[in-house]
């Protein structure tokens, strides 16, 4: 396994690692050494999990090994010398913030969902690291396997039957733990949750504390991280945190983590509840003191010893009293709630005589009542303690602080906010909810209840919580963190190691449009005011048919919310587009529920890996479960279309206040996010998201659709990551976008490693616009774009050479297009071309601007009616002095004379070399339009004579009855270097299809090395080995001489005069 040294660590990684991953890993190594908070964004797809854990696990081995060394040394034997160098060079590896006698720390890995544990675990599983003693935590509702605890579907009653039995010691499993705790299984091999959970059922232990006894000696702890960031759920796991590193992946949702787990909601219903849970529980106690209820009498043999009646009588009056101070608040009568500073929360239970001081009084008689009503509730209608479950989780985040000064009351007024509103009636099945018959809540009224909002809108509260409990270090990490300066600004922690990594992926590898207008014409703009348009809703589902068919395999869609995404659905299948759309691919609709979505998942991965389908489409949701932690790697994801703008509904309340904290905040401490910035960021933080997954790893490939003008803003692109932005075109007409996607994939496909094919093959994509009989410009049609077959030209051998040219092009698309088109934006600079192939193939090209024809809607019109299937349709380019050759039929030639006459004839010009990179000369390729294979071959005259003009004819060879379309570009010193490239692409396209596979290898390694080198003798001797022997490549030999540096020119046509007299004789 490769090994790295850095900053003095040795990382072994499972294979040699990237700049961009040396970098990050030095920058996670730094944070460890000087024991220092980091924030590191790294794009989806550079191994930022892989890299995380080799570098963090290979410093803990260094620490490990220095704090062994170290106590050896302690231990007052004579210590060898090299033993005193080594512990110096470990200790100068570890850092030395952690010092002597600090024991090495616990690694606690947190991401968002178990789901990208299990994928970090799965990761861990390929190091050399793998060895480490590691421990994942989960939940009961996730890890209990007693029969009838596993059964209860409330996760709080779970708990507290859980904690019943295990205080009765009635679970078997858990009486297990003990006894299997040294399974060689559970200590030798690395076990995420579902393999914990298999192995718990199949030695008969308790999942749940057994990972909480792993916990204790474990070198790495993986949990979600609202494990760290609750404080009720971290004090239910007991989760250690001095003197420990906490690492956050997928780090982009900690603030809203952070906000939710410091905020609450809890309505009057609620109270209500309380109220009758506890009458409940004393009319019970009544019915056993009074004897009236045998079976309670028998079950329960007495009194409980927990609390007693003076308890529940004085909780009830609590709830009373606080229900009272509820009722009164008043409200505005638009419905718009009243809003009030933090400290209105405890003075709202102040009322109720409730209050810091008796917080642990409280705390205990309602969890003892709770667990009371959970084992002793016999029928399922018996209440279980739902209500005084709320009222807890509420007394324990308003009073979170053990020491509560005024200090931190002056904090909590700044950093949350109390909201009151009308309470919504649940809405029953077939009730009359709405209409002239439904009832009208009033809100000065004091029945109608009250829903209280206690929201904290500072994610650095709780950050700032988990940072004075002694951690060494916090690193945050994740694909789209950007800005970070804003970011750590609302974290209010000091992150002061930083990173923004650049992308591995190359140019030829993403394509980022953001296609302004559907294919008829209508503006696509996903607004409030836009989106329950009908004409679009018709033409953003015209858009994604027309994408649908020409994108392979997989194709995420992803719309701003659930509603948007229903209702363009139900549009969509009204006017039959869903149909059409599901004809080339299955539609599969992102569910709510979590069986629904691992059922939709599985059948979706089935579908693109099916042969006899084209592949399947997926509709998402922004910060939904697809846009978050997914892999769509290779065939599962081809493309992302985002069809709006996710701003959060700006209506809400909660939304509302936070930008009026945000403005607050600004004003006070004059820096920090304005409202309006923090709404655009959260739109464009789950766009970043949502397109991350579609390029996975160094050799994945995919297109980015962005079907919004509101993306051509310079504000909001921006914001996008910065990866993607220098790729990023903006499309104002439908018609180029499409083209433009087309030569994407057909590039793709040459260039790139494919994945292993599908069991029976799959079709190569082939698209039939729909034609108008009369074509002329300056109107051009949809056939102007047309795609032919998808056919591979290079050898393995040379794609690498390829890719890494292309990694250099601005504008990719049009080096191997069989049509050159210009870009929507400013031309750009052309680049000196020094007569090199190799330098050739990496400039951009001159093109067609078909953003400048005035195209009729007639023919936009077409764009909606494209047709798969694989007739042949070949676009190419010709000398405007060639054309009547070419759309007539191919000359044969006499092969055994070729050579002959191109020698003879060059002869006699001198000056005529057939050097493609001379304005002299042109070779160029013919194709019968009456057949569908391809028979190339170059005349002798096209060869060796210059044409007239450097007239570009575009030739749509699908009927030899269409017209043609010519365009007379300027001869500008770029359209020169464009006929270049085109001329090199057809002589490897000729030397391709004239060699065998291992020949092309030959040619191609003799390219390169003479690049290299400049060996003539070399490249002329395998050059003869290749074509002399077959006098139908003659003509190929001869034309190498555009290769060849023009010192060598000369002596290659000698070398031609001889082998030329060597035939004649």
């Amino acid at each position: 396994m490769p090994e790295v040294v850095l900053n003095g660590v040795p990382v072994r990684f499972p294979f040699e690692p990237y700049e961009v991953q040396k970098t990050y890993m030095s920058k996670v190594i730094d944070c460890l050494q000087r024991g220092e908070n980091g924030i590191l964004e790294s794009p989806t797809g550079t191994g930022k999990t892989l890299c995380l854990l080799c570098s963090t696990l290979a410093w803990l081995e260094i620490k490990k090994a220095e704090y062994k060394s170290h106590m050896q040394i302690s231990s007052g034997q004579d210590t060898p010398d090299f033993l005193s160098s080594l512990s110096s060079q470990l200790k100068a590896a570890a850092g030395q913030m952690w010092g002597d006698k600090n024991a090495p720390p616990k690694i606690i890995y947190s991401s968002r969902t178990h789901s990208q544990l299990s994928q970090a675990i799965s990761e861990l599983k390929r190091t050399s690291y793998s060895y480490l003693r590691v421990a994942i935590m989960g939940s009961r509702d996730q890890m209990c396997v007693h029969p009838e605890v596993s059964k209860e579907g409330n996760n709080n009653l779970k708990v507290h039957m859980c904690q019943s039995k295990v205080k009765s010691k009635t679970c078997y499993f858990n009486t297990q733990v003990e006894a299997k705790r040294d399974e060689p299984e559970l200590r030798q091999k690395v076990l995420d949750l579902e393999d914990l959970v298999k192995f718990g059922k199949k030695k008969s232990f308790c999942p749940y504390y057994m990972a909480r006894e792993l916990k204790q000696d474990a070198d790495i702890i993986f949990l979600p991280y609202n494990y760290l960031l609750d404080p009720k759920s971290r004090k239910a796991h007991g989760i250690e945190l001095q003197g420990n590193i906490i690492i956050f992946d997928e780090a982009h949702n900690v603030e809203k983590v952070c906000e939710e787990a410091a905020s609450l909601q809890i309505r009057s219903t609620d109270l209500a509840l309380c109220i009758d849970e506890v009458t409940q529980v004393m009319k019970k106690l009544q019915d056993i003191s009074e004897g009236s209820d045998i079976a309670a009498n028998a079950s329960s043999q007495g009194l409980p010893d927990d609390f007693s009646p003076d308890d529940l009588y004085t909780l009830k009056a609590l709830f009373l009293e606080l229900e009272k101070a509820v009722d009164d608040i008043v409200l505005p009568t638009d419905g718009s709630g009243s809003t009030f500073p933090g400290s209105y929360m405890f003075d709202l239970l102040e009322k109720a005589d409730i209050t810091h001081h008796k917080k642990a009084i409280i705390l205990e008689v309602l969890d003892k009542l709770i667990q009371y009503l959970t084992t002793n509730s016999a029928s399922p209608f018996q209440r279980k303690g739902a209500g005084l479950q709320k009222f807890s989780d509420l007394i324990k985040i308003v009073f979170s602080k053990d020491a509560f000064t005024l200090q931190h009351m002056e904090f909590v007024k700044q950093c949350y906010k109390v909201h009151v509103n009308i309470e919504e009636p649940k809405k029953k099945p077939g009730g009359r909810q709405d209409g002239w018959g439904a009832p009208r809540p009033n809100p000065l009224n004091s029945k109608v209840g009250r829903l209280i909002s206690y929201w904290c809108f500072n994610p650095g509260f709780g950050m700032k919580d988990l940072s004075e409990l002694g951690v060494k270090s916090i690193i945050l990490t994740s694909g789209t963190l950007s800005p970070i300066d804003s970011f750590t600004a609302e974290l209010q922690v000091p992150f002061p190691i930083q990173l923004e990594n650049p992308h591995i992926v190359q140019r030829h590898q993403v394509w980022v449009g953001i296609v302004s207008n559907g294919p008829d014409g209508f503006n696509l703009n996903s607004s409030f005011k836009n989106r329950s348009d009908p004409r679009y809703i018709n033409s953003l589902g015209q858009t994604i048919l027309n994408f649908s068919r020409i994108i392979p395999d997989g194709l995420l869609v992803f719309f701003p919310s659930y509603p948007i995404m229903r209702s363009c659905r139900d549009e969509w299948q009204n006017s039959g587009i869903w149909s059409k759309i599901s004809v080339g691919k299955p539609i599969f609709v992102e569910p709510q529920t979590k069986d629904e979505f691992n059922s939709a998942m599985e059948e979706f991965y089935q579908k693109i890996n099916d042969p006899s389908q084209k592949g399947a489409c997926f509709l998402a949701v922004c910060r939904g479960k697809v846009s978050e932690g997914l892999d769509f790697a290779d065939r599962n994801g081809r493309a992302v279309i985002i069809t709006g703008l996710p701003y959060p509904p700006f209506k809400d309340p909660r939304v509302i206040l936070k930008q009026k904290y945000l403005e607050e905040t600004r004003c006070k401490y004059k820096r920090g996010l304005t409202g309006q910035a923090w709404y655009q960021l959260e739109a464009s933080r789950a766009v970043n998201q949502a397109v991350g997954r579609v390029i996975r790893h160094k050799d994945d490939f995919g297109a980015i659709i962005l079907c919004d003008s509101r993306f051509s803003a310079a504000s909001f692109k921006a914001q996008l990551s910065a990866w993607i932005r220098p790729y990023i075109h903006v499309y104002n007409m439908f018609g180029p976008a499409m083209r433009d996607i087309i030569q994407f994939f057909r590039n793709a496909q040459t260039l790139l490693p494919q994945p292993e094919a599908k069991s029976n093959g799959r079709p190569a994509i082939s698209v039939e616009y729909e034609t108008n009989e009369a074509l002329a410009l300056p109107s051009v049609s949809a056939q102007a774009f047309q795609a032919g077959p998808s056919r591979h030209l290079i050898s393995d051998s040379t794609k690498k050479k390829m890719a890494e040219a292309l990694s250099k092009e601005a504008d990719f698309n049009n080096i191997w297009s069989n049509m050159n088109y210009a870009k929507s934006g400013d031309a750009e600079n052309v680049v000196k071309c020094d007569g090199s192939i190799f330098t050739a193939l990496e400039q951009k090209s001159s093109v067609v601007n078909f953003n400048s024809c005035n195209i009729s809607s007639e023919n936009l019109s077409n764009y909606t009616s494209i047709k798969v299937q694989n007739k042949k349709r070949k676009i190419k380019i010709v000398s405007k002095s060639d054309s009547t050759d070419t759309i007539g039929s191919v000359e044969k030639q006499d092969s055994q004379s070729s050579l002959i006459q191109v020698l003879k004839a060059s002869d006699q010009k001198e000056n005529s070399s057939p050097d493609m990179f001379e304005l002299g000369s042109s070779s160029t390729s013919q194709e019968s339009s009456g057949t569908s294979q391809e028979n190339k071959t170059f005349s002798q005259e096209n060869f060796l004579k210059p044409p007239t003009s450097l007239g570009v004819q575009v030739n749509i060879a699908a009927s030899s009855t269409k017209p043609l379309l010519t365009v007379e570009p300027s001869t500008s010193k770029k359209d020169c270097e464009d006929k270049k490239l085109n001329s090199v692409a057809a002589y490897i396209h000729e030397v391709k299809s004239s060699l065998s596979k291992e020949k092309y290898a030959d040619f191609s390694a003799a390219v390169k090395n003479y690049k290299q080198s400049s060996d003539y003798e070399r490249v002329v001797d395998i050059l003869t080995s290749l074509f002399i022997d077959n006098p139908q490549h003659h003509r190929l030999f001869r034309k190498f001489e555009q290769f060849l540096i023009k010192d060598h020119r000369p002596m290659f046509r000698d070398t031609c005069s001889q082998m030329l007299q060597k035939q004649l004789h």
